[in-house]
Formats: structure tokens, C-alpha cells, sequence
């Protein structure tokens, strides 16, 4: 894991300290962090214990409990898709699975170029568009195994890849 820069610490330190008189800062601090590094790192989190009194087994608990969590980096395109029980019924895992035999990774991985993730969701709350994916907060609505291709190219397109 690659360490983080001086930078990183300092904005670390930054964020702890925008919270500093919440009573309960963590959820915030580590949603901050995440937003900003991408992902919560065991090193951040060591950094917040430190300075928030919590113990980093505490902080870890709650990163890996909570979903919107990542404890390694994701791509830069994060394709949510919905395994809620109206979009598993129309299909959700075939198409989860079509976006895995296109990008080559499971549920949970990232592309080696950094490009996408995959991420199983329970419900998002879009029942009525099942199957939905969601990719960098935009919604798909009535997915189909067939437009997965579509949509890969549409975002390598924007890379010029």
C-alpha cells in the first residue's frame, strides 16, 4: 500500500479538525476522507485515532461495516448495480455479471487501469426502474444484459481508450 504524502497527512489533520467539536465526528471524518483519498487507508486511519481518541480496531470496525466504505482505492468510474430483491428478479445478476466478463473483475475489484469498480448494492430504492445500475451517481434505469456493452464503451469513450 502505498504510503501517504506529507500533503495527505496534513489534510487528514484538517479534516479531523473541522470536527473537532462534534461529539461524535468519526462517521464524518472518515465519509470526508473518503470523499478526498477515495478510499480509507489503514494509514489514515491510524492518523485519525491519533488525533480523535478512538482506537484504529474501532475505526475498522466501522469502515468495514459500512458499505460506502472502501479500505482499497476505487476506479474512477464506480458501477453500482443493484441486487435488491425487484431487481434480482429482473435479471440484476446477469447483468452484474455481464459487466464482470467485460472488465475481467469480480464484484468488489477494480480494473488494473484504475478505470472501473464493481460494486454489488442491495437496494438502492429505484424498484420501479429494475433492474437499475448506477455509475458515478447516474442512474440506469431498466438495465438488460445487452446494453452492458453499450455503456462500457460509452465511459472508455470519454477516456479516448
Amino acid at each position: 500500500m502505498a504510503q501517504i504524502s506529507e500533503n495527505g497527512r496534513v489534510e487528514i489533520c484538517a479534516i479531523c479538525e473541522k470536527y473537532a467539536d462534534e461529539t461524535t465526528p468519526l462517521m464524518m471524518i472518515l465519509s470526508d476522507i473518503q470523499k478526498k483519498f477515495g478510499y480509507i487507508p489503514l494509514e489514515a486511519q491510524e492518523i485519525v485515532s491519533e488525533k480523535i481518541g478512538i482506537s484504529v480496531a474501532e475505526i475498522y470496525g466501522v469502515v468495514t461495516f459500512y458499505s460506502f466504505f472502501s479500505l482499497k482505492p476505487k476506479g474512477k468510474y464506480i458501477i453500482g448495480c443493484c441486487l435488491g430483491t425487484a431487481c434480482y428478479v429482473k435479471g440484476a445478476q446477469q447483468i452484474i455479471d455481464k459487466f464482470s466478463e467485460i472488465l475481467g473483475i469480480a464484484p468488489g475489484e477494480t480494473t488494473a487501469d484504475g478505470m472501473f469498480t464493481i460494486d454489488a448494492l442491495r437496494c438502492i430504492g429505484a424498484c420501479g426502474i429494475a433492474p437499475a445500475v448506477t455509475i458515478n451517481g447516474k442512474v440506469y434505469p431498466k438495465m438488460t444484459v445487452d446494453k452492458v456493452s453499450e455503456v462500457v464503451k460509452e465511459y472508455r469513450s470519454m477516456e479516448g481508450a
